[in-house]
């Protein structure tokens, strides 16, 4: 545990009174249920694409990638790879065409109001659909962020794990509650800032306390030679082409993953996408490459070595032993930026799926403006309770949490929207058929163990989505041109 000191206490107080600053001025921004869920469209590129890049990557950039680095060594590098790969093409061929067909698809705020704009659906049936896995996966997800909340907070404040994710919870509702989709975009940017700082600083701060890469590489091949190999696992066992595919498949997850392409939605201009997109790789690159570096290093810098779920606390090791208390509070505090930059954007499009594709939807009734934002905020709160509850219960890494969220939303989404965007011939069957074999075949593979059930879900997920969706588009189109047609 961290030794509680004012200076770091004193740190995050002032990062809290910054959030919640924030959170107050976009209360008075937000008129109507358009502003509270996707800002009126009206970011710009800076905000759009750090905010992107915030509430993509998580508490698993600063606690899940440096430790898998740390354990696995070199193989985490094609992790890396995956997800930079995968920002990119998103980037590339979601965004722009998001952003102008959502606007155009009856201006639509959320992505079941999307895909039921799209296809002409008037039975409301595709828009729930695809908010029950919203719904469903988001519960998992926001818990992983809360979990990893919980802990910094244990260790920070010296609280009971409790009491650390309660404070959280707390803490995360004040400003997403108060300023929706605004104020979470503005935090977001500030803390894709500060998360950026935070790893590069710590990680040039690691390798000029080792000694430099070679005698971190050095180190790594003294406690094991397959953790500075690229095809190699530690222990010696070569890379299996099962192995590689899951590593690089992380990168698939990113064309469904709603709290990312929401901001796609958002940005003020249609034209912006391509200068965002520069912003937005660069700082993903950069954010991956010193979390990988962190990793590595800690083989070299930590006595004592971490095992299992502790090799998630890497880089708070790293800090506290790099860093006097003011710095390492800021870098702690990028810790919990990363986790409330996911955690109030998942909160938020769950929100929103209730809010925009269930209650109106489902009762059929047109509410106003004041009233759906309310309820808006009501259902954020109590999404985030029922999350801070299950985070009670979560004993596993954040990073197999994260994995599992993350493939749900990837195979559920990534094909449907892919084809929706590029496809006319895709019909309203196959965007439901991909959502649903998608989602389960996520989640049964989950559940196998052993021989080809190893492949990381999402990429048996999101072929299978892909096929299903192809195949009953098809079959819909067969029908109707083979039905009789009256007079």
């Amino acid at each position: 545990m961290i030794t509680v000191q004012p200076a770091i206490i004193a740190t995050f107080c002032l990062y809290f009174l910054l959030l919640f600053g924030i959170g107050a001025y976009a209360w008075r921004q937000t008129r109507n249920l358009a502003d509270y869920i996707l800002g009126g469209r009206r970011l710009g590129r800076w905000t759009t694409a750090l905010s992107a890049g915030a509430s993509d990557m998580s508490g698993w950039l600063l606690l899940g990638l440096p430790g898998f680095a740390y354990a696995a060594g070199f193989d985490a590098i094609w992790l890396a790879a995956g997800l930079l790969a995968g920002t990119w093409l998103n980037w590339i061929l979601v965004a722009p065409r998001l952003r102008e067909q959502s606007e155009t698809q009856g201006n639509a705020l959320t992505l079941p109001e999307f895909f039921e704009y799209r296809f002409r659906d008037t039975t409301h049936a595709l828009r729930l659909v695809s908010a029950f896995f919203i719904l469903f996966f988001y519960i998992f997800y926001t818990s992983s962020g809360l979990v990893a909340g919980g802990r910094l907070f244990e260790s920070v404040f010296g609280l009971s794990y409790t009491w650390a994710v309660i404070a959280g919870t707390l803490a995360i509702l004040i400003y997403t509650v108060t300023g929706g989709f605004l104020a979470v975009s503005w935090t977001d940017l500030f803390q894709g800032l500060l998360m950026a700082f935070a790893l590069v600083f710590a990680a040039l701060a690691a390798l000029a306390y080792a000694g430099g890469w070679s005698v971190v590489i050095e180190s790594m091949r003294t406690v094991d030679p397959a953790l500075a190999d690229l095809f190699h696992t530690t222990g010696g066992e070569p890379l299996t082409a099962i192995m590689l595919i899951s590593l690089l498949g992380w990168g698939l997850g990113y064309f469904g993953q709603p709290h990312i392409l929401v901001r796609f939605m958002a940005i003020r201009a249609r034209g912006g996408t391509a200068s965002a997109m520069r912003i937005a790789v660069t700082w993903t690159a950069v954010c991956l490459a010193a979390a990988l570096i962190t990793g590595f290093s800690g083989v070299e810098l930590i006595a004592d070595p971490l095992k299992g779920g502790d090799t998630e606390k890497v880089f708070i090791e790293l800090v506290t032993l790099l860093f006097h208390p003011v710095p390492a509070g800021i870098c702690l505090a990028a810790i919990l930026a990363a986790i409330m930059s996911t955690a109030d954007s998942q909160l938020l499009v769950a929100s929103s799926a209730l809010t925009e594709d269930v209650y109106q939807a489902l009762f059929r009734r047109k509410a106003n403006q004041r009233e759906l934002v309310l309820v808006g905020r009501i259902t954020v709160t109590v999404l985030a309770l029922i999350a801070a509850l299950l985070a009670l219960r979560h004993e596993q890494k954040v990073l197999d949490l994260v994995a599992y969220a993350w493939a749900g939303f990837g195979a559920a989404f990534g094909p449907a929207l892919v084809l929706a965007l590029y496809w006319k011939g895709m019909t309203r069957l196959g965007a439901a058929a991909g959502m649903i074999t998608g989602s389960l075949t996520v989640i049964f593979w989950h559940r196998f163990e052993g021989g080809v059930s190893t492949l990381y879900e999402l990429v048996p997920g999101f072929l299978i989505a892909l096929m299903a969706t192809i195949v009953f588009s098809r079959i819909e189109k067969m029908h109707r041109n083979f039905a009789p047609q009256s007079d």
